[in-house]
């Protein structure tokens, strides 16, 4: 939608899709109120012109309600959206005490940025995922699943957290609060009047026939006149879903790497997600899954609405830009024709292995000013047959 070239042009983008979210929100509301006008006009059964003049008609006195109701509903989802979020997920806060290893991996990362630690909340699930909420700094909180913390380790963890830290740094937060209010209005509204258009026209139908009979006016018109309503909430819904795409997908790929600049580990974010990968599903409503740290993509057409690229694709990026290692290449490589052990042996950079073969040689017998024939009594410090120095249990004394 707008390019940004850069961290700083990228907030003021999200900043700016903000806006656009903002007033885009009274368009969408103007349509759902003529939608409403058309059924209410279609409940007299006219014909089509009356029935759009009457719907045109009734708009100054629908219009007002609507922008009061949303107001009132702005207005809470503003101060409550935390406990809205909360609700809808089941997740519970947590403090130091509670949950030490999750608190101190959090308020290192804060320390090194500087920021204010948010307030951490953990949703009791096997799922792993994990989101970051909230539109002021009173409000930021991280929240993440208990699978999440059983699974990872604490470097997977920390880049995890630090995931979502560059979420409330970047102000994505604040854009996927605006969507989840108001796009959330447009699709709920949408989902009733679209999914019981049977009831629509059964109660109008049965009125219109008999208010026509009644006084013996042609009409006719009110099954048109849903249809014609029903085709301005699809279009309503549509533009919702096109704003919910403003959210371009390039946040995630900016979180990763903001992961990584805190971190300094590219491996621990893949590793993180790798993990996460086919084990995220939680049941929650769109507009807050859609805040989650993997949002498994539809399949088919419906994937290229997605807000979150695949795990795969977010994977690759890090291997390209951020200097990650491929993930399980060791693992599907064939193995070596060396023993095991030995292909699991590590590296001597230092010489320490080789530096204690030496010192386990067989000590020279001149020095020793020991005898070499074969007749010269024992050496218990002679390397033995493994090249032990010490002698076998079997070699008692006086045997």
């Amino acid at each position: 939608m707008f390019a940004s070239y850069g961290l700083k042009t990228y907030i003021w983008n999200n900043r700016l899709k903000s806006l656009v979210l903002l007033a885009g929100f009274p368009v969408l509301l103007l349509l759902i109120c003529f939608g409403f006008a058309l059924v209410i006009s279609a409940l007299a059964n006219p014909d089509v012109g009356q029935g759009i003049t009457d719907a045109v008609a009734l708009l100054p006195s629908l219009v007002p309600v609507a922008i009061g109701g949303a107001l009132v509903w702005f207005v809470i989802a503003w101060f409550a959206n935390q406990g809205i979020v909360a609700a809808a997920t089941g997740s519970g806060l947590v403090d130091r005490r509670s949950e030490p290893r999750l608190w101190n991996i959090l308020e290192t990362l804060c320390i090194s940025r500087g920021i204010t630690v948010p307030r951490l909340r953990i949703i009791e699930t096997d799922a792993r995922n994990a989101f970051a909420s909230g539109v002021h700094k009173g409000q930021y909180s991280i929240t993440v699943t208990r699978g999440l913390m059983d699974t990872l380790n604490d470097a997977e963890l920390e880049a995890v957290l630090a995931h979502e830290l560059t979420h409330i740094e970047n102000r994505d937060v604040q854009l996927m609060v605006i969507a989840a209010v108001f796009v959330g209005i447009i699709s709920l509204v949408g989902d009733i009047l679209i999914r019981g258009p049977r009831l629509l026209l059964w109660s109008t139908g049965g009125r219109g026939r008999m208010r026509s009979a009644g006084r013996g006016r042609g009409g006719g018109g009110a099954l048109i006149l849903i249809l014609i309503a029903v085709a301005v909430f699809l279009i309503a819904r549509l533009l919702a879903l096109v704003l919910d795409f403003a959210m371009s997908r390039k946040r995630e790929y900016l979180a990763d790497a903001g992961a990584v600049e805190l971190t300094k580990n590219p491996d621990a974010m893949i590793g993180a997600l790798e993990k996460i990968a086919g084990h995220s599903e939680i049941h929650a409503p769109v507009q807050i899954q859609e805040m989650f740290l993997d949002h498994p993509r539809a399949p088919g057409f419906a994937g290229l609405f997605a807000t979150h690229p695949s795990i795969e694709d977010r994977i690759a990026v890090l291997v390209r830009y951020a200097g990650g290692r491929e993930p399980d290449a060791a693992a599907a490589s064939p193995p070596a024709a060396s023993p095991p052990a030995a292909s699991h042996q590590p590296a001597d950079p230092s010489g320490l292995a080789a530096a204690a073969r030496r010192l386990r040689q067989p000590a020279d017998p001149s020095r020793l000013g020991t005898s070499s024939s074969p007749t010269a009594p024992p050496n218990d410090d002679a390397p033995g047959p493994w090249g032990e120095a010490s002698p076998g249990p079997w070699d008692r004394p006086g045997s």
